[in-house]
Parts: structure tokens; sequence; C-alpha cells
């Protein structure tokens, strides 16, 4: 059996084991990535094809004559023509729920960096204010305990319910955003009930016509100017022009996102402007830990078994 992993750099970097997957195949090519250009040549003759990001277009499974299964080391299928596989009696399988204890770690990091203005102080102190200072210590920003303040959760699946588990041992309260277009029941709140009443709103939904711009100038009205925003989910929910309108206005007291519309920015984007006070942006790499790259490898190898013995998991279309 033929294979190949087209874009491996962007999962491995030097710290993980492929070895179990390499076991399955007689011949199995690592590919750093791939160009539109290259793609055809490395995927004509292969019975499988493992991709993170790189596009698989009706174009190229319809060339490539072996192939009988797609393997996507991430959980999103947009760079699937998931139709055209489907048609071609392709199985495309996915991997899911690796990263939730990296993502909700992440989320509690940028919580409590916001709560104690900790890119703050260690700005201060590498720039000699705490030399300076007239006393043994600097309490030049403010420090906000997570102990009984609200949060506020959109998006209450695997990644939403892990989160709340860290904020409770914070001793915080936590309520749930009912979803626009979603049954109402009585754990959730409206979205506009809810945002009045958070210390910290924290996202963990999906981007969907239904969600995207979902928090904007209205909903940043509606928030306390000492509450803070977290986005761990997906860039295109939080409107970057409000959010950036939002903390040059002081309407919202900070906020850290873990994604943008665009990534990588490579054109620029609003929430990097220099004069946007307490914004922290850290690079989609909430879910980048090592253990959570292993387990993705591991999922790709299960998935991969699974297909070899007839008993296909975590199949996408």
């Amino acid at each position: 059996m033929k294979g190949v992993f087209l874009d491996y750099s962007s999962l491995d970097k030097n710290d993980l084991n492929f070895n179990d997957l390499k076991s399955y195949f007689d011949d199995f090519k690592l590919y750093t990535s791939t160009t539109p250009e290259q793609l055809l040549e490395r995927i004509q003759d292969v019975d499988v094809v493992i991709s993170n990001k790189v596009v698989l277009a009706a174009e190229h499974i319809q060339q490539a004559k072996n192939l009988k299964l797609i393997l996507i080391s991430a959980t999103g299928t947009n760079n699937v023509d998931l139709v055209q596989a489907k048609q071609h009696g392709i199985v495309v399988c996915n991997c899911q729920g690796y990263g939730t204890a990296a993502v909700a770690q992440h989320t509690l990091a940028l919580m409590l960096a916001l709560a104690t203005s900790l890119i703050q102080y260690d700005r201060a102190v590498k720039q000699g204010q705490w030399n300076n200072s007239p006393i043994f210590c600097l309490l030049d920003f403010p420090i906000v305990e997570l102990s009984g303040k609200t949060l506020g959760i959109v998006g209450y699946g695997e990644l939403g319910q892990a989160v709340a588990r860290l904020a409770e041992a914070f001793g915080m309260r936590v309520l749930l955003a009912a979803l626009p277009n979603r049954k109402m029941d009585a754990s959730r709140i409206a979205l506009a009930e809810l945002l009045p009443q958070v210390d910290f709103l924290t996202l963990h939904c999906p981007l969907t016509e239904q969600t995207r711009d979902l928090i904007g100038a209205k909903e940043f009205e509606l928030m306390k100017n000492s509450a803070f925003l977290i986005n761990c989910a997906r860039g295109g929910i939080v409107n970057e022009q409000a959010l950036a309108n939002a903390l040059r206005q002081g309407q919202i007291a900070g906020a850290a996102t873990d994604v943008l519309t665009v990534e990588p920015p490579t054109q620029g984007n609003v929430l990097l402007g220099e004069d946007i006070p307490n914004l922290i942006i850290t690079p989609h790499s909430a879910w980048g830990s090592v253990d959570a790259r292993q387990r993705i490898v591991s999922q790709l190898t299960e998935n991969l078994k699974a297909f070899i013995n007839g008993n296909v998991i975590r199949q996408v279309n």
C-alpha cells in the first residue's frame, strides 16, 4: 500500500513519532509541504493521502486513480471536496477531540494573563520600572481574581465543558449562552441577556453563517467595561474592527485571541494596530501541544487501521 503525507510540517516540529503510522505502508512519503503544482504528481498513484491544509479539489480527486482513503490530520474538512470523494468511492476521515486539554489550558492561560496584567508587569520589569519603585513591589496595573467572577461560555461542546471545569476549579460561576437558531433550554441564556452579567466571555463555537460576527459593536455595548473577551474558537466569530474599537474606547477591559479571520495575517490585520490597549494575540497555537499533535498521529493510525479492517471510524463523508 502506498501513502503520502502532503504537509506534515504543519503538524510535526521534529518532535513526533510516525513509526506506527508508517508500519502500515509499503511505500510512505512525508513531504514538509505541497504546492498546487506538485499535488497531482504526488497523489496520482497512491492509495492513501494524508493532508492537513492542502486542498484536494474535485479535479485532484478525479485524477487520483488509485486513491481509496483521505485522512485529514485536523478536524476541519473544508480542504477536501467531500461530495466528489464520495462519488468516487473514496472514504474521508478526520481527527477529533485531540486538542481539548491544550485549548482549554490555553484559554485559562489567556484569562489569567488578562486578569493579572501579566504582560504589562513583565514589560514594566524589563523596562526598569520596578527598579524605580518607591516601595518593595510594583502595582501599577489592575489585578483581578477569577474567584467569584462570572464566566460566560459560547459553545458548550467538549471544549466548552473542559473550560467550564477549569473555571469552576478557580471558583468561577459559569453561564452558558444559547447559540443562534438553536433550541433554547433551561440551562442556556440568550446572548443579549448573558453579556451584561459576565466578567469574562469565552468562545468555543464553530464559525458558521449563524455565528459569523456573533460578537460585534452591539454586543460590546452590552458588556461591562470591566469585562474580558477570549476567543480560542475561530476568527470571524468576533468582528475584528468592532473589537479594536471597543478596546480603544474602553467598552471592555481587555481581550485575548488565538485566531484571526485570515491566517497568517500576511496582509496585516486591524487587530495588529500598536495603539490597541490590553489585547493579547497568540498565533493559532492553542491546539499545538506536543501531546495534542502526537494524538493526531495516533488518530490517523487508528483511522487507517480501522479502514483496512473494514470498520471505518471518524468518517466525514
